[in-house]
C-alpha cells in the first residue's frame, strides 16, 4: 500500500510540475504575442506613413522581394510596382491612415486586418474612399516581413 501511496505521490508531484512548466511556457508565449502585435502595429503605421509619403525606402524596407497585393477588383501588384508606382509621385495621399486594426499571430505568421481611409490622387484623378484589408507578415532572421495583402472594393460612399 504505502508503494502505490509513493507512486501517487511521484505521479502527483511531476504532473504539477509538468503543469507549472506548461503555465510559464503559455504565459511567455502570450507576452511574446503581445510583443509581436505591438511590433506588427508600428510597422503597419510605418508602412501606411511611407505609402502616404511616397518613401520607397522604407516601403521597400517592409515589403517581402516576392509580395504580392490583390485588390479587390482582382488587380494584382508585386513589391516593385508599388514601389515604381511611389517613386513616380502619380499616386499622393493626403490620408493613408488605418482603423479598427485587429491583429492575430500564429507563430511566425501574423495577419494585420483594418479598416483603410485613402484619400489623394490616384492616377491623376481625386479618390476618397475607405476598404478593408488582410495583410500577412512572416517572421524572418531580419525580423518581420509584408509577404501578401488583400483588399476589398471600395466600400460604399457614407459607409466609414
Amino acid at each position: 500500500m504505502k508503494h502505490i501511496q509513493f507512486k501517487v505521490g511521484i505521479t502527483r508531484i511531476i504532473v504539477g510540475v509538468l503543469l507549472g512548466v506548461a503555465g510559464v511556457g503559455l504565459a511567455a508565449s502570450a507576452a511574446n504575442r503581445q510583443d509581436d502585435q505591438k511590433t506588427l502595429a508600428a510597422l503597419d503605421a510605418d508602412y501606411q506613413k511611407a505609402v502616404e509619403q511616397n518613401d520607397t525606402k522604407t516601403m521597400a524596407r517592409i515589403l517581402a522581394d516576392d509580395f504580392i497585393l490583390v485588390e479587390g477588383d482582382g488587380t494584382v501588384s508585386t513589391k516593385a510596382d508599388l514601389l515604381k508606382d511611389a517613386a513616380s509621385g502619380e499616386t499622393k495621399y493626403e490620408h493613408q491612415v488605418d482603423s479598427e486594426r485587429t491583429i492575430r499571430v500564429w507563430g511566425d505568421t501574423a495577419v494585420v486586418t483594418a479598416k483603410l481611409w485613402a484619400k489623394g490622387v490616384e492616377d491623376g484623378k481625386q479618390v476618397d474612399y475607405y476598404v478593408w484589408f488582410s495583410d500577412t507578415y512572416i517572421r524572418k532572421p531580419a525580423g518581420w516581413s509584408y509577404v501578401f495583402g488583400q483588399a476589398s472594393l471600395a466600400l460604399p460612399k457614407g459607409s466609414k
